[in-house]
């Protein structure tokens, strides 16, 4: 890029934290260090027109594991494990809830609820019987029990005549909460380009060379917030995993309300505005859905279609308004990659798609790291 004076000195001079990623770890980490630090320079590198990834792309879940989710966790993680996993994802939701205020980010507590298939019988009997056990565990985050079984009385066909809900999980208007931060960073005097990629960066003792798809400059410190893009960047082990969403055309008299689960988390839904978003899918074909690339696939939509008729809206008309996708960051492990790479480079990734929940944490932690 051929900068005038003018832009080189009042966007990419005297840089003192450059963040890469826009979305909901890298705006609350700016956040964070403009608390700690009133003075600084804060510049945020966004490589999309709008934060790209999955923060303005998802479902707007604030949940903190289905039982399901939860008992299969329990498989590879220790009960300390899970238990500090839901509690960083409570925390997360408290924190974005203070930060914002509840109408900022249109949330909502309608509950949560895992629906069972009727062919998903040991599945929906383990869930019950680990129902108390699970409960218990993680009193000390809810106070209460957390999931209790209630009846279908949203008339979903072709499922067990109960859920088992999960009553402190709630939802959000995502675009409201993004374009919240976004104004919140911007009040503080953060920057944020658009629109600009980072190809590869070089920590060299004093300051770290930022190298993107059209200039070059300098910055004392860099903080990585890409998440499902950050092996482009990283050697850090996180994989790129696409999640597909449909949205239906507004529907009269819609009485469904709250977020949905089925299949062990891979199929999700909601209300929004009259209209039901269903996403999920990616367990039809695992390895073409790792992928960074935007866009949907036959195979999901006619999944995701075939659901709403068969399961959601079985005696209900409704029409297909429009389809889209975002790259989540998963690896072996739930837990976030977090961590300083050099003296002067950190980063917070692989948020196992729980980025609503954590989101805000993570920035806030990351944001410490080169303390």
């Amino acid at each position: 890029m051929n900068l005038s004076y003018w832009e080189r000195t009042s966007w990419f001079s005297n840089i003192d934290f450059t963040i890469v990623g826009s979305g909901i770890v890298g705006l609350n980490c700016a956040l964070e260090l403009r608390l700690k630090h009133p003075k600084a320079r804060i510049l945020i590198l966004e490589k999309g027109k709008l934060p790209q990834g999955a923060s303005t792309k998802n479902a707007g879940f604030a949940c903190f594991g289905s039982i399901s989710e939860i008992l299969s966790d329990l498989k590879i993680h220790s009960e300390q494990e899970v238990l500090q996993l839901v509690q960083d994802r409570f925390d997360g939701i408290q924190s974005l809830r203070t930060l914002l205020g509840d109408d900022a980010i249109g949330y909502q507590n309608n509950g949560g609820h895992e629906l069972f298939l009727n062919q998903d019988v040991a599945l929906y009997e383990s869930c019950l019987k680990e129902l108390t056990r699970v409960n218990e565990l993680l009193q000390p985050v809810f106070k209460n029990d957390a999931f209790k079984v209630t009846p279908n009385s949203f008339n979903f066909n072709g499922i067990r005549s109960n859920y088992i809900s999960q009553v402190f999980e709630g939802q959000i208007n995502t675009g409201k909460m993004m374009s919240a931060l976004v104004q919140l960073a911007q009040q503080k005097g953060i920057t944020i380009v658009n629109s600009t990629q980072v190809h590869s960066f070089e920590d060299v003792g004093a300051k770290v060379i930022v190298r993107t798809n059209d200039l070059e400059f300098t910055t004392k410190k860099l903080l990585i917030a890409t998440n499902g893009f950050a092996a482009q960047l990283l050697s850090e082990k996180v994989k790129p995993a696409r999640a597909q969403v449909l949205i239906t055309k507004p529907i009269k008299d819609l009485h469904i309300k709250g977020t949905f689960h089925l299949e062990e988390g891979y199929y999700y839904f909601r209300n929004i505005d009259n209209r039901i978003l269903l996403g999920g899918g990616r367990n039809l074909d695992f390895k073409t859905e790792e992928t960074t690339e935007f866009g949907t696939t036959r195979l999901v939509e006619n999944k995701l279609q075939g659901l709403l008729k068969s399961v959601i809206l079985p005696k209900t008309v409704f029409e297909i308004d429009y389809s889209w996708s975002g790259i989540m960051g998963v690896g072996k492990q739930k837990k976030p990659i977090l961590k300083q790479l050099s003296g002067n480079v950190a980063c917070g990734v692989r948020l196992g798609g729980m980025g609503i929940a954590i989101g805000s944490t993570i920035g806030k932690k990351l944001a410490n790291t080169l303390d």
